[in-house]
């Protein structure tokens, strides 16, 4: 959990989400929602990018359905809300789900981690910490301290991830990396059309997809 391109990363994040913050207030509210509208762009094309890497779509289809189930029995949006002890303030709640999958929910994160903690090779993180930053710092404009919360999902994920990398180094294989993308697509595509006001999508419930999908991967190759 102390290796140093993780602690590099949520720094970042840190650094970046206050620099956003603070400039985000003196931003007035139509350029603002602006940044709502190109955020949500975005999410939504690197949604669709990141779909079309699946290598089974069975296993995205089945990914998503088991755990936006479980993430609906659980709650887990509104328990998300209030564990930060904003669930009234719903851009509190959207600000760290967007920045959590857009940090968390990619294969840089898998890669970079599992390198990290195998090899001993930070490049990967080191680069997406560049990336974080800036990140962190437009999102942050827009929806303010919930993206500053995210920086403990990068600290928690990567790090577990890091620290469980000679177990996990198997999701390095391009069948794994596959699944897990196109269901991190489908997750980030859910979440640019709820930005975009499109329609209201609770994409915190989807979260245990990203979990499920590796084990339903493993499934499939036994088949």
């Amino acid at each position: 959990m102390l290796n140093i391109s993780v602690i590099v990363n949520t720094v970042a994040v840190l650094i970046g989400s206050v620099a956003g913050i603070l400039g985000g207030k003196w931003l007035p509210k139509k350029y603002r929602e602006v940044l709502f509208k190109v955020i949500g762009l975005l999410t939504i094309g690197l949604g669709i990018k990141m779909f079309f890497e699946y290598h089974n779509a069975l296993v995205v289809l089945g990914s998503m359905a088991f755990g936006g189930i479980l993430g609906e029995a659980f709650e887990l949006e509104d328990k998300i809300g209030k564990l930060t002890g904003k669930e009234r303030n719903e851009n509190f709640v959207t600000g760290f789900i967007t920045a959590t999958l857009l940090f968390v929910a990619g294969p840089m994160t898998m890669i970079g981690s599992i390198k990290a903690g195998v090899e001993g090779n930070n490049e990967i993180i080191f680069l997406k910490s560049f990336m974080d930053g800036i990140s962190s710092l437009m999102l942050a404009a827009s929806f303010g301290a919930g993206v500053l919360f995210s920086a403990v999902s990068v600290y928690v994920v990567q790090g577990t991830l890091v620290s469980l990398a000679s177990v996990l180094s198997f999701l390095q294989e391009p069948i794994y990396l596959g699944d897990f993308s196109g269901t991190g697509g489908l997750i980030l595509l859910g979440l640019g059309i709820r930005l975009l006001e499109i329609k209201e999508i609770k994409v915190g419930n989807f979260f245990p997809a990203l979990i499920i999908s590796p084990i339903l991967t493993y499934i499939s190759g036994l088949l």
